[in-house]
């Protein structure tokens, strides 16, 4: 997926800074060179190109938290905290809040958020601050961003979210946040329309979080994701595509984690957590097709047992009560009048 959710991240910034340079300063040999910068001044900064002053922008790069106080008690500067620049990174035009969130200054971030810095404002990518924060994994940001009222689910001009980047990473600690402030455990939301035109129904597996963590095999975030709502059969376009089962393609989560090789604790947290083995027509054979043979065998069988035996009663109240009071109430378990117990059950702990 050349163009996916990892295809257009910046990359971190270097523990090395370079030497801090302005518009002017960036090369210009070419005319092709002075267009682009001015071109991209043009449309998508907010102030002409001879009139530019990045001393905001530098001193949120290097984390100078004197320096933004003392530009900011300048009228000249107030007004300009959410200004968008063609800066020193590939030309790209940010704002200090982005620029300060992908640097990982988290004592700036809370400065120019109090100051009056935009949380959801995105850059020419469509990347919030929360987004580069989380792909650059710096934690204390994404804290202070999601305090402050960012979107967990970043912003719609974008091709990905900041919890399904986490969950591709495997960022534990990050995703706990994420679905602490409530993000959407069950779909990329940029992802998903644009396939939706696809006559390749296994393409719509891709826009789920619980996919791509199993895709990478972090069994970690699988769990959290489960826990706190995702849907075990998701399948975006709605039912699973029957159609699918017969020309071999994945069409749901569990096909798809035995086609990946998964170990057999996907297999049973997704069994535990509602997913229907009947949607899946394998048998022994499986193991010795030409196609599978990245199948952990221990999980196959696993599998193969859950199709043969029907489900205990207790397991099918627990999924039925969990579904019904849906992914956006599970957080409030905890407080209900119950046995602590009862409580463990329906979380899935203990």
């Amino acid at each position: 997926m050349a163009d996916g959710p990892e295809a257009d991240v910046d990359d971190p910034p270097s523990m090395h800074f370079p030497p801090l340079i302005t518009v002017s300063d960036l090369p210009g040999t070419t005319a092709a060179g002075r267009n682009l910068k001015e071109w991209l001044q043009e449309q998508f900064c907010d102030k002409p190109l001879e009139q530019d002053d990045m001393r905001l922008h530098n001193a949120a790069y290097v984390g100078d938290l004197d320096t933004l106080r003392n530009l900011l008690q300048e009228e000249d500067f107030k007004w300009r905290i959410n200004e968008k620049s063609v800066w020193c990174c590939g030309c790209l035009p940010c704002t200090p809040l982005r620029i300060a969130a992908t640097a990982g200054h988290a004592a700036c971030v809370s400065y120019l958020i109090a100051q009056g810095a935009d949380v959801d404002l995105v850059d020419v990518k469509g990347q919030t601050a929360l987004y580069v924060a989380v792909v650059n994994g710096h934690l204390d940001c994404v804290r202070i961003l999601l305090e402050a009222g960012a979107n967990p689910n970043g912003s719609r001009h974008h091709r990905s979210t900041p919890l399904y980047h986490t969950a591709r990473v495997g960022r534990l600690d990050i995703l706990q946040e994420l679905i602490r402030f409530k993000a959407d455990v069950d779909m990329d939301h940029q992802l998903g329309p644009r396939l939706l035109l696809s006559a390749r129904t296994l393409n719509t597996l891709v826009v789920c979080p619980l996919y791509i963590s199993a895709a990478y095999h972090h069994l970690d975030c699988f769990r959290l994701l489960l826990q706190a709502g995702a849907q075990p059969d998701f399948n975006y376009t709605g039912p699973v595509c029957q159609e699918a089962l017969t020309r071999g393609l994945a069409s749901c989560l569990l096909d798809a984690v035995l086609r990946h090789g998964c170990e057999v604790s996907f297999i049973h947290l997704l069994l535990d957590h509602g997913a229907n083995p009947a949607l899946v027509p394998w048998d022994e054979s499986e193991l010795e097709a030409p196609n599978r043979r990245k199948v952990d065998p221990e999980a196959l069988q696993v599998f193969l047992e859950a199709r043969r035996c029907p489900q205990r009663l207790t397991h099918l109240c627990r999924i039925r009560i969990r579904r019904t009071m849906g992914k956006s109430r599970l957080n409030r378990v905890p407080s209900l009048p119950l046995p602590q117990p009862i409580k463990n059950f329906l979380l899935h702990q203990g």
